[in-house]
């Protein structure tokens, strides 16, 4: 689902990117609310959870893959704003160290992913989980189904955005300049992928997720359900909210992250120039403008999560998760930290005596 330079145009970049400043500013403004300063870890691990559970490709029938993206889950836990925060900023590594999404079309991945995806998926849950307790099995239920629903919404805004490109931007003689796909071939491409298969792990992911959290952690969805009572009866003492949980889950998939490369193919759209298929679309030459624009970043660190010209690529793709997450957590504690040294200068300036 990470759409690489040149598939969208750059005005349909430009009006992508816009839309979600004012979706990154609210979130900057209600992530210092809802999270308090303790819990600013938990929006690095819920950024480097969303890295790692992408880097994880599974197989779709039709020889393509597809991943899952982690971000109901963290609207789950620490509420949709913050879910905007973490998959943007998880976003934004992907694309500069490794490659994995434009930087150009940055701003469409992240409204799909970042916006999109946990906005859909958190109102799902929330429309039927209203009036029940923290600890009911109801919950696993709808945050997967949201989880669900949520992918396949961003998936669904893909397919969009890939699809009416050749209609939008062509030449004289109807060649497409960008992506060369049509909405007949982008939809049901990109929603078999989702529908049948990442759809199902991240529903699985999220509820399972849900679940043991209920079970084992309970304080830790007290965050984003303030007013929710525990149980039908209401529990007694709240146990101390722990952090080794989510430290040993993250080793865990970091350990594990080899696996992704185990999915052959690439994921729909994904393909760099010379390995798109030309005769399938009726093409005699890559379109000029994905020509241009594909590979606009040369800058990555790990491009494509491997190194040494992908001689050991089990190395390169554990050194690349390890990379990602310190990179994630060091932008995050940066951003926060700027946030609230402009927060505390501005009251400061507040409670200044007027001039005169």
């Amino acid at each position: 689902m990470h759409i690489p330079d040149g598939y969208l145009s750059p005005q349909s970049c430009g009006v992508l990117g816009a839309a979600m400043v004012p979706a990154w500013a609210t979130a900057g403004r209600r992530v210092r609310k809802v999270v308090k300063n303790r819990y600013v870890p938990l929006v690095a691990i819920g950024a480097a959870y969303s890295f790692m559970v992408m880097m994880f490709n599974v197989p779709i029938p039709d020889g393509t893959t597809a991943h899952a993206v982690g971000g109901v889950l963290v609207a789950v836990v620490l509420g949709p704003w913050a879910a905007v925060v973490a998959v943007s900023i998880a976003l934004l590594i992907q694309a500069l160290f490794f490659g994995d999404g434009g930087v150009l079309a940055y701003g469409a991945n992240a409204f799909n992913m970042a916006f999109v995806m946990p906005m859909a998926g958190y109102g799902v849950y929330w429309a039927l989980t209203r009036n029940v307790s923290l600890a009911s099995p109801r919950r696993p239920f709808s945050a997967g189904l949201g989880a669900y629903i949520g992918l396949n919404a961003a998936a669904l805004c893909a397919a969009i955005e890939f699809g009416v490109q050749p209609t939008l931007f062509h030449s004289a003689n109807g060649t497409p300049l960008y992506a060369p796909f049509h909405l007949t071939q982008t939809i049901p491409a990109m929603m078999l992928a989702h529908l049948t298969v990442a759809g199902l792990v991240e529903l699985a992911l999220t509820a399972g997720a849900v679940a043991y959290l209920q079970r084992a952690n309970l304080p830790l969805l007290r965050i984003n359900h303030g007013a929710v009572p525990d149980t039908a009866d209401e529990l007694g003492p709240r146990a101390r909210l722990g952090w080794r949980w989510a430290v040993a889950g993250l080793g865990t998939l970091i350990a594990l992250a080899p696996l992704g490369l185990l999915a052959p193919g690439a994921a729909f759209g994904e393909d760099s120039p010379g390995d798109l298929d030309l005769a399938k679309y009726h093409l005699d030459a890559v379109p000029v403008g994905l020509r241009h624009y594909a590979g606009f970043w040369h800058n990555a660190l790990f491009d494509g999560y491997g190194f040494n010209q992908d001689r050991h690529p089990t190395i390169g793709y554990l050194v690349s998760a390890i990379t990602g997450i310190a990179a994630i957590a060091a932008v995050i504690f940066t951003v926060i930290s700027l946030g609230r040294a402009l927060r505390v200068r501005s009251e400061r300036a507040a409670l200044q005596p007027a001039p005169g």
